[in-house]
This record gives structure tokens, sequence and C-alpha cells, in this order.
């Protein structure tokens, strides 16, 4: 979808390539292999060295329909993200495709940043896929305090195992902007996924008991008649390209990008 020059809705073929890629082990090198989380690379010269990563793991005691809740329920993302500062929808464009916003803090001195997406979603049998990539929307430019980041392409596999028991693969190519060096972001990418996904499985342990008790039947993203988004068009949309942002100058993170990399290096030795 990256490659497009115009703003697509996903289709058939489109989460069938996605669950491909997930599934495949070829072009890709294993950097990380501990606790049940698995991540690899796949560096790509074309875009810069900027890696795409693949982060999968396996969610015991979780079904499958509790883990697409919990990537899906943006009123509960506020409970258990501790790194978002705003997230929304803006509208829908189909049953299975919405457009919505997301900012969130980033380690002083660096700058908090925000993206916006359109995003899909797609049962598939046992599986569950959602997948966004970076839109432009007129009403919500760039912000002065934030850098807005880039979504090449971003999504979810999920795989159910058994009534209480399914795998979840982060497939991810992201350019988070600044001037940051793209070494320090490859690093950084694959020793925040595991820590992001064990997370947001301690938060699917919660979500059940949590969603009895805040509006248990509302799930849009299942029963598309509750869906109250204002519907928007395609033609109100643009590719975000990462190359026509402005990079923000962070020249002076270097030493701190070195020091953030080390540690990274100490706690993958211990976990």
């Amino acid at each position: 979808m990256s490659t497009r020059d115009s703003v697509q809705i996903p289709d058939d073929r489109d989460f069938e390539l996605f669950r491909t890629e997930c599934n495949s082990e070829q072009g890709w090198n294993l950097t990380y292999n501990k606790s049940g989380v698995v991540v690899w690379v796949q560096i790509l010269e074309a875009e810069k060295s900027l890696h795409k990563i693949k982060c999968r793991m396996d969610c015991k005691d979780v079904s499958a329909e509790t883990l697409y809740d919990v990537l899906h329920d943006i009123e509960y993302r506020k409970k258990w993200d501790t790194n978002v500062i705003e997230t929304f929808d803006i509208g829908k464009l189909t049953v299975n495709a919405d457009v919505g916003y997301y900012s969130w803090r980033c380690p002083k001195p660096l700058k908090n940043r925000d993206v916006i997406t359109l995003r899909s979603w797609l049962p598939m049998g046992n599986d569950y896929i959602i997948m966004n990539y970076s839109v432009k929307h007129p009403k919500y430019p760039p912000r002065k305090d934030m850098v807005r980041a880039v979504s090449i392409q971003t999504g979810y596999l999920i795989q159910g195992k058994g009534a209480k028991n399914c795998t979840l693969t982060y497939l991810a190519q992201v350019d988070p902007k600044g001037s940051l060096p793209k070494w320090v972001v490859n690093k950084l990418s694959q020793f925040l996924a595991p820590k992001t996904m064990k997370k947001m499985h301690k938060a699917c342990l919660k979500y059940p008991e949590w969603k009895q008790r805040h509006n248990p039947p509302f799930k849009p993203w299942l029963f598309p008649e509750q869906n109250t988004l204002s519907p928007l068009s395609l033609s109100e949309l643009a590719i975000q390209h990462a190359d026509s942002l402005e990079n923000i100058d962070e020249s002076s993170l270097s030493e701190e990008a070195k020091d953030e990399r080390g540690e990274a290096s100490d706690e993958d030795s211990v976990n």
C-alpha cells in the first residue's frame, strides 16, 4: 500500500498479502527470541535503511476475540497505553475502514509524535487483521508542538489457537521523522516492540472485567450499525509521504540515543 500514489481502501487481496508476509520468515533476520516473544527485521535499502520489523507473541489465557477487541477499543487504550496523549476517530470510510488520530509521548528531549492513519480491519476465519497507513486530512495538519510520524505500513495479525489461546504478530515500517539517525530508530524499534507486546498481553487479561463495567454491548468494530462517525470521502484524503514532511532538528540527541541504545542492550541481556 505504501507504493500507491492515491488513497485506497485495502481489498481482500491486500489483507491476504499482509497475512502471508506476517507468516513468512523468508528474507527476515531473527534478532530476539525470549519468553514467547520473537522479533525479526528486514533491511530495505530502497527505504534508506529504515527497517521493517515483525514481532510475534504467544498470548496464553487470551482469546483471539478479546485481543481483537483490545486493539480496537480506543477508550480502553487510554487506560492501558501509558504513552498515549490523545487518540480519536476522525470519520468512517466503510463498515471496516476509518481514519483516526493518535499522538504519543516520547522520552525527553525528543518531541512527542502524532500520526493520521487510514485503518482497516477484517476477520478471516480464525484470524483477524487490522492494518493502517498514513494519510493527510485537511482538518488535521502537522502541529507545531508535535513531530508528524509516518506509518508506511503497520498492522496486526491475530491467529486463534483455541478458546483461550492466540498468537499476535505485529508488522510495521514506521518513519518517526525528526532527525534521529536511522540506526537509532531501527535499534529502538527492536527493543520497544517486545515491551509493548507484553504490556498489551497484560491489558488483554484485564479487558473482559473492564468492559463489563464500560458499555459492554458497544463494539462498533463488530457491529457497524453502532458506528456514529461522520462519513468521509476518499477525495478528502491524500497519501502522507515521509519526504514531504519537515525534518525537525533533534541532532542534539546523538549522545542520548547512544546511551539509550546501551540501556536497551543491557535490558535485552537480562530479560
